[in-house]
């Protein structure tokens, strides 16, 4: 339980503080830590997740740091793609969601060490940009157990000139809606799963993301991407590693 409370609490900082990535954080423990299937893990990671951002997106509502027209559609238009990509993922084997599930960690990581970006007015995104992300995010939602956050906050920030606070903060809510659809798809794996690790680690995560939410604008987030960045590499090279040598 202790372990479980301190892996909740790595991860709601994780998401409260960078508003992403806490699905490849949540995945990995699971499968490492405490020993489930990959279908278990990403299944459980979904739970873990979506409260822990629900917790979090709160007070980035409050501040007014959430695009709600761009997070709701995101999840609406991506929605067939996260219930296709689950559907998907029932028939997948173990060591294809892995490698896979390390390559996506690959690019989250590569996306959180872009360089600055200077201070832009912000635009609304393009409908064909709008459908492409949606899809993309919703597909590796469904197959992955990911919220999607880590690809949502570049394309604001980059391509869109959207603050960062909001780009957190709007990604948080992309993630609360993403997870909640894709848990729902993968009901099939509830069954299979001791759900007190996941709970107690849900629990730790809601604390911890609520608190990093609240202070995220005190903290350097340009160090915490970079650091947040060679520990996805670090972790998609031990998942690729332990997958073929299990093989």
């Amino acid at each position: 339980m202790i372990l479980a409370l301190m892996s909740g609490a790595f991860i709601g900082a994780v998401l409260g503080f960078v508003g992403a990535g806490g699905a490849m954080i949540s995945v990995p423990i699971l499968l490492y830590l405490f020993h489930f299937s990959a279908a278990q893990a990403t299944t459980a990671a979904l739970a873990i997740v979506f409260i822990a951002a629900f917790a979090g997106v709160l007070p980035k509502i409050k501040s007014g740091d959430v695009l709600f027209r761009e997070a709701f559609s995101i999840w609406a238009i991506g929605f067939i793609s996260n219930v296709g990509g689950a559907a998907l993922a029932k028939h997948l084997p173990d060591t294809s969601i892995l490698i896979g599930f390390a390559g996506v960690m690959i690019v989250a990581g590569a996306s959180m060490l872009r360089g600055p970006v200077k201070a832009r007015p912000e635009k609304r995104m393009r409908p064909t940009a709008l459908i492409l992300i949606s899809l993309t995010i919703g597909a590796m939602t469904g197959i992955f157990g990911i919220g999607g956050g880590f690809l949502a906050i570049p394309v604001l920030v980059l391509f869109y000139n959207t603050p960062h606070k909001k780009a957190s903060g709007t990604s948080l809510l992309i993630i609360t809606l993403n997870c909640l659809t894709s848990f729902v798809a993968h009901q099939s794996q509830w069954h299979t799963i001791q759900w007190r690790t996941p709970i107690t680690i849900g629990l730790g995560a809601i604390v911890v993301s609520t608190i990093a939410s609240h202070n995220s604008s005190k903290v350097n987030a340009r160090v915490l991407q970079k650091v947040f960045a060679w520990l996805l590499f670090s972790l998609a090279a031990f998942t690729i590693i332990h997958t073929l040598i299990g093989t």
